[in-house]
C-alpha cells in the first residue's frame, strides 16, 4: 500500500492542507506567507468579480447540467435500439468527445463566427441576422453551452452500457401486460438506470464547477470576453494566482469552491435515496 499512500499524500492531501493553511495568509509564491486571518475571505465578499465569476458559472451549470443530460440519455436510448449500421453510429456520436479540447473550441470559434461562420452564412440564407456568438455577452454563455453538448459523446457511452444491462425480460412482461412504451421508460428505464444517471451527474457537476480551458482558449487568458459574461470562477481564480500572483487570495477562492461542492455533493447524495433504485437492494 505504501506508493498509493505516499502518492495520496503528496499529490492531494498536502496540497488539500496547504492550500487551506495559505487560504488564511498573504503569499506571492516567492516571499514567506505572513498570516492575516480571514482577511482573504472578507475581501472576496466585497470582490464584485468575485460574485461575477461565481454568477457566471452556476448559470452555466445550471443550464449545461440538465441539457447535457437529457440529450446524452436520449441520444444512448436511439443508440440502443437495433438498427442497421448501429455501431457507425455510436462511432460518429462519440468521437466528438475524444477531440482534444483546444480543437473543439476552435472548430467551433469558426463555425460560429459573426462574420465568415458557417451557422451565421445558413441564417443568413433565409433572411436571419445571425447572432455575435461568443462574442456577444448576450449569447456567448449560451454558446458555451452549446460547446458543452458537442461532448455528450462519453455519458452516452456509460448511459449505454447502463441500457444494455437491463434485463429484457422486465421489457417483456411489461408489454405482455399492456404497458406503452412511455410507461416502460418512466417504470422500468428510468429507475433501473438511476444509478448510472447519477454518476453521470456527479461527474458533469464536477466538470461545470471546475469549467475552465474552453473559456480560456476562446476568449484569452486575462478575462477578456464580451463584458464580464464569461468570467468563470476557475478562471478568475487562475488569473488571481499566476497573473497577480495573489496566492493566498486564489487559495481562499480554491477553498470556497470546495465547500460549495461538498455541500452540493451531500445534498445530492442525501436526496439520491428518493430517486436512485438499487437492484440489490429490492
Amino acid at each position: 500500500m505504501s506508493p498509493w499512500v505516499i502518492g495520496f499524500l503528496a499529490f492531494f492531501a498536502y496540497p488539500f492542507f496547504a492550500t487551506i493553511y495559505y487560504s488564511f495568509t498573504n503569499f506571492n509564491g516567492v516571499q514567506s506567507p505572513q498570516w492575516i486571518g480571514f482577511a482573504n475571505y472578507t475581501a472576496l465578499f466585497h470582490d464584485p468579480l468575485f460574485f461575477t465569476s461565481l454568477f457566471n458559472t452556476f448559470f452555466y451549470t445550471i443550464f449545461e447540467l440538465p441539457l447535457s443530460t437529457v440529450v446524452a440519455l436520449g441520444l444512448a436510448l436511439l443508440l440502443n435500439q437495433d438498427v442497421k449500421g448501429r455501431a457507425i453510429y455510436r462511432t460518429i456520436f462519440y468521437i466528438p468527445s475524444i477531440v482534444p479540447l483546444v480543437a473543439s473550441c476552435l472548430i467551433f470559434v469558426w463555425i460560429f463566427n459573426p462574420a465568415t461562420g458557417i451557422v451565421n452564412d445558413l441564417l443568413n440564407n433565409v433572411h436571419i441576422q445571425g447572432p455575435g456568438w461568443f462574442f456577444s455577452p448576450a449569447w456567448s454563455k449560451p454558446s458555451f453551452i452549446l460547446l458543452g453538448l458537442w461532448g455528450v459523446g462519453q455519458p452516452m457511452v456509460i448511459y449505454l452500457a447502463g441500457l444494455q444491462s437491463i434485463p429484457s425480460e422486465l421489457y417483456e412482461v411489461a408489454a405482455l401486460d399492456g404497458a406503452r412504451a412511455w410507461k416502460r421508460f418512466r417504470r422500468i428505464t428510468l429507475p433501473m438506470l438511476s444509478p448510472v444517471i447519477l454518476f453521470n451527474v456527479i461527474l458533469q457537476l464536477v466538470a461545470c464547477f471546475a469549467y475552465f480551458t474552453q473559456v480560456q482558449v476562446i476568449e484569452g487568458s486575462d478575462l477578456g470576453g464580451p463584458g464580464t459574461s464569461t468570467w468563470m470562477y476557475v478562471q478568475y481564480l487562475y488569473v488571481q494566482a499566476f497573473q497577480y500572483l495573489k496566492l493566498g487570495y486564489s487559495s481562499a477562492m480554491a477553498f470556497f469552491l470546495f465547500v460549495i461542492s461538498a455541500i452540493v455533493m451531500v445534498v445530492l447524495f442525501r436526496t439520491s435515496s428518493r430517486w436512485v433504485y438499487y437492484a440489490s437492494e429490492g
